[in-house]
């Protein structure tokens, strides 16, 4: 059996067969590199990344938001020059993006996170590593000396262990934390229920045969070993395996995490500290007087709380609140450049790309990841032409009007 993927010379991460990479070289929207992610990847692992929780209508919503926002453009402009950098906590970024933390990408491509990386620094943007990472704080360090990385921590039951976590990141040069709040508890996600997918893992008739349907998926797998959760190694004691492991965290995160726990945290992280998950003006107003650096406007991807408002939706709110003390960063159904020039018009200073990043690992490792970052640069810069703007930092609430017809 041929193998779709060949051995890049950084060891442990397999690089895109020629075919895939031609494939993603393409595509031509983030919806096509999801088409091909899910045509490669079981239903279970890929219902796993794409659902949301219950119904999945925060989920739907987010995507929704978007399109409440018309362009309203302007033309007779010199748009022959389009500035597309920002300043993002102190530091340049070439795009005004950053990619969102995503745990258990090893499951869709081995050593993903470190594909993403690598293609994030490459085109100058942030990188946030999951606390569920296949991937170690420390090795992705290792493996992408030139990026610009953040850690996103959870609270777990066991502070010790969290604070140690935190400790690692700060050893290893990581210039941001991000702690997320929204997940005092996980959410109920069905798909996975009526897919038998979970951590643990359960082989059942159905999903074997689920597996059993993408041979080339299973085939990688087997060749590169079922990853593990390498930053929660020691969590538990006998958890020797990512199954174990992650079934312990499931059951472990804190939900006493107050703000007095993260006043302890920003008073011990010396870096830069972003709080994700926050939809409330009051809370972002709550972080700022803290001292946090910045806030992620995020309801988790719809993974979490279904009914939540749309991240978008919070964003105004948000901005008003913190009144320019800190950075807020949109999170949450973006899918087009558009969308990232929408929300920037609505006071974001930057926003955060989860699934794109993962849609375009599935489907051809680092050069997909690549290849999702590219399409976002062609759109922003496109969008700002075809609306009379010549640089990000001149989106404003002008921009826009509510479009009523899609109200419903």
């Amino acid at each position: 059996m041929t193998h779709p993927e060949e051995e890049s010379p950084l060891s442990g991460v397999p690089r895109a067969s020629r075919a895939m990479r031609r494939r993603v070289g393409k595509a031509n929207s983030i919806e096509e590199l999801r088409r091909l992610a899910k045509r490669r990847l079981p239903r279970a692992v890929f219902d796993f990344y794409d659902g949301g929780a219950e119904e999945e209508h925060t989920l739907r919503q987010n995507r929704k938001a978007y399109a409440r926002h018309a362009l309203l453009p302007r033309y007779l402009v010199d748009v022959s020059r389009i500035g597309t950098a920002v300043d993002l906590l102190g530091a340049p970024a070439a795009l005004p993006m950053a990619i969102s933390p995503t745990g258990a990408i090893g499951f869709g491509w081995p050593r993903g996170d470190i594909a993403i990386a690598r293609a994030a620094a490459a085109a100058g943007i942030p990188f946030t590593l999951s606390t569920s990472s296949t991937a170690s704080i420390e090795r992705l360090a290792r493996a992408v000396p030139d990026g610009r990385l953040w850690f996103q921590s959870y609270v777990l039951r066991k502070r010790e262990f969290t604070r140690g976590l935190i400790q690692r990141a700060r050893q290893a040069g990581y210039e941001a934390l991000v702690i997320t709040v929204d997940m005092p508890t996980g959410g109920k996600r069905e798909k996975d229920l009526r897919n038998d997918f979970g951590l643990p893992f359960r082989l059942t008739p159905r999903n074997f045969l689920d597996f059993a349907s993408r041979p080339a998926w299973t085939a990688t797998l087997l060749r590169h070993g079922i990853p593990l959760l390498e930053n929660l190694v020691g969590f538990t004691p006998d958890a020797v395996s990512t199954s174990t492991i992650a079934s312990s965290v499931g059951k472990n995160y804190d939900p006493a995490f107050d703000w007095q726990g993260l006043k302890e945290i920003r008073d011990e992280w010396p870096g830069r500290l972003l709080v994700k998950g926050i939809l409330h003006p009051e809370d972002a107003g709550l972080a700022a007087g803290i001292g946090c650096d910045g806030v992620i406007v995020s309801n988790h991807g719809g993974r979490q709380l279904d009914g939540a408002v749309a991240s978008l939706d919070a964003l105004g709110p948000v901005v008003r609140a913190v009144g320019g003390r800190m950075s807020v960063i949109l999170d949450g159904g973006i899918r087009r450049g558009a969308d990232v020039v929408k929300a920037l018009a609505l006071g974001a200073d930057a926003v955060m790309i989860g699934r794109p990043a993962l849609y375009g690992v599935c489907a051809g490792g680092e050069a997909g990841a690549a290849r999702a970052i590219e399409i976002f640069q062609d759109e922003i810069s496109r969008t700002l032409r075809l609306s009379g703007v010549c640089d990000v930092r001149d989106l404003g609430p002008g921009l826009l009007r509510d479009c009523p017809a899609a109200q419903r």
